[in-house]
């Protein structure tokens, strides 16, 4: 069984990594407005997976314009990494590009505020560099953002699943699909636990995604999968120390959604994870962020900050 994984060096140039995203942009024609959302359906009508999605000619006509929204994205969900229509990735780039600034304000991973601001008394060694925010991470602007994937990297195929790997490669775009499918071409078999690769960000406000696979746990917690979950953190900080110009990483909760990692566990293993990373490396990174997207996320990290389970 292959454990190696690709390191960047062997798929950085195959993809554009060092490349910034220009999204193609276009004018409306005179006299009416454009409707990305419908042109974009029209396109993909003929597109072979398109009626697993719901997709046929004339279903969206009779859809009003939120549903033909959902089932845009449903198409793009499930499609794989093939190359897009004629014409299909201009009309999604003025898409994605105008739904980006709807999703809420961009929050930038730089400016927060810190655990040892937000979280006194707390005893965590990386408090002054590390910081906890609750939010949609499709809105954050760090230099990069954290996707558990799975060991396919090539993102969520269920339409409106609600995991952050559908929701990073929603707003992302198709080429986030297609560059995944690149590297895992190159590579040749499935993501090992615990190792990371990244891309560009395209329409998210992080210029880069670091995807990790992190351990699933469907009975009692044990050391082995503590020890995976530290591995996918310390992979992520290793391969954005690679990146020239890389200074701020946000985490989600690697494992702690469908792979069934218990919140609390997590929140304490990532905590000494990066700690033990940033003791190692101290003017790599300006900021690491740990996003909670719920309340029990959040309380999870603060738990371990503040109730006698202080980090090592």
């Amino acid at each position: 069984m292959h454990t190696t994984a690709l390191p960047l060096d062997a798929y950085g140039t195959a993809i554009a990594l060092a490349e910034p995203f220009r999204p193609a942009t276009r004018h409306a024609p005179a006299g009416r407005p454009a409707d990305p959302v419908r042109e974009a359906l029209a396109l993909l009508v003929g597109d072979p997976t398109a009626g697993r999605a719901g997709l046929r000619p004339g279903v969206a006509d009779r859809l009003d314009d939120a549903a033909a929204r959902r089932l845009l994205r449903a198409v793009l969900t499930v499609r794989g990494p093939d190359p897009l229509p004629a014409g299909a990735a201009l009309v999604l780039d003025a898409l994605l590009a105008g739904e980006r600034p709807a999703r809420g304000a961009t929050t930038g991973a730089a400016s927060l505020p810190t655990l040892r601001d937000t979280v006194p008394g707390t005893a965590y060694p990386a408090a002054d560099r590390t910081a906890l925010w609750q939010g949609d991470l499709t809105t954050l602007a760090a230099d990069a953002v954290v996707n558990a994937a799975n060991s396919a990297l090539l993102g969520c195929f269920v339409p409106m699943h609600p995991c952050v790997d559908n929701a990073l490669h929603a707003a992302a775009g198709p080429r986030l699909r297609a560059d995944c499918h690149t590297i895992m071409s190159l590579q040749g078999h499935p993501e090992p636990t615990g190792t990371a690769k990244i891309t560009r960000g395209y329409h998210l406000p992080a210029r880069y995604v670091l995807h990790t696979v992190g351990p699933t746990v469907d009975g009692p917690l044990l050391p082995r999968h503590e020890q995976a979950l530290a591995a996918s953190y310390r992979a992520c900080l290793d391969l954005a120390a690679e990146v020239d110009g890389l200074r701020t990483v946000a985490f989600c909760g690697i494992s702690t959604g469908v792979f069934g990692y218990p919140r609390e566990p997590a929140a304490r293993t990532a905590l000494d994870a990066v700690a033990d990373w940033l003791d190692r490396h101290p003017a790599r990174l300006d900021r690491v962020v740990f996003n909670a997207y719920t309340d029990d996320d959040r309380a999870a990290y603060v738990s371990a900050l503040t109730e006698g389970s202080q980090p090592r």
